[in-house]
């Protein structure tokens, strides 16, 4: 029968998840804890940026979870594949990134932190959610665009067109939404720039369960969690975000940068001949970005920060924000040499998080979701479908 098939395959999918009586808007009950899900790509050594606009935020949010909640972080490999990889330096890409996390803080006992391609059920569920996608939602998806920009090294995305795009690339959406509803995340910490993708989640979750599970609403609809986020900014064009493609290496500040590379790359940050110290982010981004950079590190109002400085010099900046930079990063950049040091630990907490992932529990028992619902009754039911289905499972 399908049904029996559709229910065992989706048995798979969520022997890992947590049952949560939620409502669309993901309205928990008060016994319950919430399920944050993020994940990252393994881009390798990460920059200023990465962390300041997102791990530290990651981190925060494993140290201040209550004791019910559960904090999922994902290395998110399938994704990484949209674009062309080298086999070698994705690999080791790979690890550099499980590393970092562990340097900067992310503790795979207290949060569940894993590589995506250890968990088929992603893939698996990208699969059935994309059954239930229109081509229209993903045509009106934007990022493919900026993407494609950003590995190109285009000026704009109208350099960028449809002949460029693959097919991984322009339905990775759904593989995203599957990563979140893989878990039934209720809470899914986003930049402005992901909210369209997070609507898409909620919008697959909604037709899910109209189509399938009507009465339990199986996934809850994934709130978006507003984090504190630091827009760091380019060194050399400071009218952009810090970003590792930018061809100038100098632009940005990297995890492994020694004290004296983050020195040389502060003093040749780009400024302006303006005298004193202003935080004005319109008509003087470098400045500006320069303040934000400092009171990141030493967690203080940017505002206030400007004001300790508005009759010091652009080097006095400079000097003070190369020091605070390099007391912010020196600890994680030594613990993520060790780490580095060490593939078999690595190999390890990855291992643990993965088992992790597939076994979440509640209250101590293993979630069995029953999905016999009544096929005919969906507006995606086909009678060839049954066949085929039928086959596939003997």
């Amino acid at each position: 029968m399908f049904s029996k098939a559709f229910s065992s395959r989706l048995r798979c999918l969520t022997r890992q998840t947590r049952r949560y009586s939620s409502t669309v808007n993901a309205v928990l009950e008060p016994s319950k804890g919430r399920v944050i899900f993020s994940g990252i790509q393994p881009t390798g050594i990460v920059h200023l940026g990465n962390y300041l606009g997102a791990l530290s935020n990651w981190v925060t949010l494993q140290n201040e979870a209550g004791p019910q909640d559960d904090i999922i972080f994902s290395i998110v490999g399938w994704h990484a594949l949209t674009l062309p990889q080298n086999p070698k330096a994705l690999s080791a890409s790979r690890a550099d990134m499980f590393a970092t996390l562990l340097a900067f803080g992310i503790d795979p006992h207290k949060s569940v932190v894993f590589h995506q391609d250890d968990n088929q059920c992603h893939v698996e569920l990208s699969w059935i959610l994309s059954c239930i996608t229109p081509v229209g939602k993903l045509q009106r998806m934007t990022t493919w665009k900026s993407r494609l920009a950003t590995s190109r090294n285009a000026n704009d995305e109208s350099e960028v067109d449809e002949s460029m795009l693959n097919t991984g690339l322009f339905t990775y959406p759904v593989l995203q939404a599957a990563d979140i509803l893989a878990y039934r995340a209720t809470h899914v910490p986003v930049g402005e720039d992901q909210t369209q993708h997070l609507e898409l989640s909620r919008e697959l979750a909604r037709s899910f369960n109209l189509a399938f599970d009507r009465r339990k609403r199986f996934f809850p609809s994934p709130s978006q969690l507003i984090t504190p986020c630091k827009r760091v900014l380019s060194l050399k064009d400071p009218s952009s975000k810090m970003s590792k493609s930018a061809p100038d290496a100098s632009s940005r500040i990297m995890l492994t940068d020694s004290g004296a590379q983050i020195e040389r790359k502060i003093k040749g940050a780009v400024t302006d001949s303006i005298q004193g110290i202003t935080y004005d982010p319109v008509n003087r981004p470098g400045i500006s970005n320069l303040l934000t950079l400092l009171a990141a590190c030493e967690d203080a109002e940017v505002d206030q920060v400007a004001l300790r400085y508005e009759r010091k010099s652009n080097a006095h900046l400079k000097k003070d924000v190369a020091e605070a930079l390099e007391n912010l990063l020196k600890g994680p950049r030594g613990e993520f040499e060790r780490l580095r040091q060490d593939p078999e630990y690595l190999s390890t907490m990855a291992k643990l998080g993965a088992e992790k992932a597939k076994t979440i529990r509640r209250d101590g028992g293993e979630l069995e979701a029953s999905f016999d619902f009544e096929v005919s009754s969906s507006p995606y039911h086909r009678p060839d479908h049954v066949t085929a289905v039928q086959k596939f499972s003997r």
